[in-house]
C-alpha cells in the first residue's frame, strides 16, 4: 500500500477510533431504550435469551474501511460482559459515520456462538443522509434496519437469522458504500 493511501486511510480510521471511545455510564441505558422504542426491535427484548449493546460503532473508508465499537452482552436484562466488535471491509466506499448496534441472541445456543468469537456479517450496502438514513445487510447475520435520530423517525425491521438478528441506529456521519467485509466479535465475561 502506497503511503499517500495509507495516510489518506489513517485520518477517517482515526476519527472512527475517537468516535467509538467510552462516554458516560448511562450510554448503555439510553442505547437500549432507544431500540425498546423503534418498531420492531422492541419485541425482540421479550423474545431474546440475550442481547448485545453497542452505544457506539465508528466506522470510516475510503476504498478499504474498517469500523469498532465496544459494547456490553446482557442475559435476563443483567450485564454478563463485554464485547468488542471490529469489522474490515473491501470495495467502493467513502465517508464516515456512527451508529449504535443491538444484536438479539434468539436461544442459549446463539449466546453461546455469539460469545465464541464466531458470529460474523457478510456483505452489506447502505445509503445514510447525515442525521437520518437506511441500512440494508444480508449475509451471514441477516436482518435489515431503517434509522433515524430519535424515537420518532426511528423504525425497525428484522428477524432472527441462525437465532441471531441484529439492528443499527444512524447517530451521524455520511457514508456511501457497496462493499464486502466481516465483523468479527469478541466476548469477554464478567469477573465474579
Amino acid at each position: 500500500m502506497s503511503r499517500t493511501v495509507s495516510r489518506l486511510l489513517s485520518l477517517p480510521l482515526l476519527a472512527m477510533l475517537l468516535a467509538a471511545a467510552p462516554a458516560q455510564a448511562d450510554k448503555y441505558d439510553k442505547t437500549i431504550r432507544l431500540f425498546q422504542d423503534a418498531g420492531e426491535s422492541a419485541d425482540f427484548f421479550k423474545r431474546s435469551y440475550a442481547y448485545a449493546v453497542f452505544p457506539t460503532i465508528g466506522k470510516a473508508g475510503i476504498g478499504i474501511g474498517g469500523a469498532h465499537g465496544e459494547g456490553r452482552v446482557y442475559v435476563g436484562g443483567k450485564p454478563t460482559g463485554k464485547a468488542k466488535m471490529t469489522q474490515l471491509s473491501i470495495g467502493w466506499q467513502l465517508g464516515a459515520q456512527g451508529y449504535s448496534m443491538i444484536v438479539f441472541l434468539k436461544d442459549r445456543r446463539a449466546f453461546e456462538e455469539f460469545t465464541s468469537g464466531s458470529f460474523e456479517f457478510g456483505a452489506q450496502a447502505s445509503a445514510v443522509a447525515i442525521t437520518a438514513g437506511a441500512q440494508a445487510s444480508a449475509g451471514t447475520s441477516g436482518g435489515t434496519a431503517s434509522a433515524g435520530t430519535d424515537k420518532r423517525d426511528t423504525s425497525t425491521e428484522g428477524g432472527y437469522y441462525k437465532g441471531m438478528a441484529p439492528f443499527v441506529i444512524i447517530k451521524g456521519g455520511l457514508m456511501y458504500e457497496a462493499s464486502i467485509g466481516g465483523a468479527r466479535f469478541s466476548y469477554r465475561p464478567n469477573r465474579r
